[in-house]
């Protein structure tokens, strides 16, 4: 069965980045030249899907409007002679088909996809979280759908992590089945100290099976009063196998200080334009720390 929409929930108030999430939002901060929700919506094309479905909440125009056709500028930017950055811009308004459904009440990551389940319909789909970035190649999605492929059942991307930070993850325990999955036995949400051995962390990708909309309907509130995805994604887990794939490439989280510090330098390097001359003034830097 082919995976052909992608949810992507953007309707976070953003407040690890307060102020500068005030008036903006987070996934318009740019990381070198363009934002960072374009790195996850630019991951999602390289990986084959056909739609994405943005969750999304008041004050977040300006993430629909960065995707959409913008007449006005394209046209200043061809009668200034710019065809290169206008094609750039038109690129963007062509990426993939991008539809919305707002998510009217602030109840956490499960509430959010379970408001698109009229669009995403009968079928399994994606699910990226547009804090976490990933450079990988293939991309991080592209893998988990090979993997999806292969065992036709939902797919949870993880990665190791010390154990003294699992606290801020959800976190899987299982028994693993072949090189990087484990099929996932029991699952916490930013676990208390002694509550789990593992340090296997849930990133922010995912390939879910459509049943996840029933079990999110009745799923109470749980940590922070909120309905959580990880007790609907362990409800699951009881009805039919669920798998981790520990992803190959490095996990960004750009919803962090620190995290989007790191993600501007790692993609800064890589950058066609302004990378060569980036990484000479970082060694120039360094040496006079």
């Amino acid at each position: 069965m082919k995976i052909t929409k992608a949810v992507i929930p953007v309707a976070g108030l953003g407040t690890r980045f307060l102020p500068a999430s005030k008036a903006i939002p987070k996934e318009m901060l740019t990381i070198v030249d363009r934002p960072t929700i374009q790195y996850i919506v630019e991951e999602v094309v390289a990986s084959g899907i056909e739609e994405i479905i943005l969750v999304t909440s008041e004050g977040k125009s300006a993430i629909e409007n960065h995707f959409d056709y913008d007449f006005e500028l394209e046209t200043i930017l061809k009668a200034k002679g710019k065809d290169v950055l206008c094609e750039e811009v038109s690129h963007i308004s062509n990426l993939i088909d991008i539809v919305s459904v707002r998510q009217k009440k602030p109840l956490g990551l499960g509430h959010a996809i379970w408001a698109t389940r009229k669009v995403v319909g009968d079928n399994p789909f994606v699910v990226l979280l547009g804090d976490d970035l990933v450079l990988s190649d293939p991309p991080c999605t592209q893998q988990m759908i090979t993997q999806f492929n292969h065992f036709q059942e939902s797919i949870i991307a993880i990665q190791q992590v010390p154990l003294d930070q699992t606290f801020q993850y959800g976190i899987i325990e299982g028994d693993k089945v072949e090189d990087r999955v484990v099929r996932i036995e029991r699952m916490f949400e930013k676990p208390k100290p002694g509550t789990t051995n593992s340090n296997l962390a849930i990133i922010g990708r995912y390939i879910l099976q459509p049943d996840i909309f029933t079990i999110l309907e009745g799923t109470e509130p749980g940590h922070g009063g909120e309905i959580q995805l990880t007790d609907a994604l362990l409800a699951l887990s009881r009805q039919r196998p669920m798998y981790a794939y520990e992803f190959q490439g490095t996990r960004f989280d750009a919803g962090d200080k620190l995290g989007y510090l790191k993600a501007i330098i790692a993609f800064a390097l890589r950058h066609p334009t302004v990378g060569k001359e980036f990484r000479k003034h970082i060694k120039e830097v360094c040496v006079d720390l």
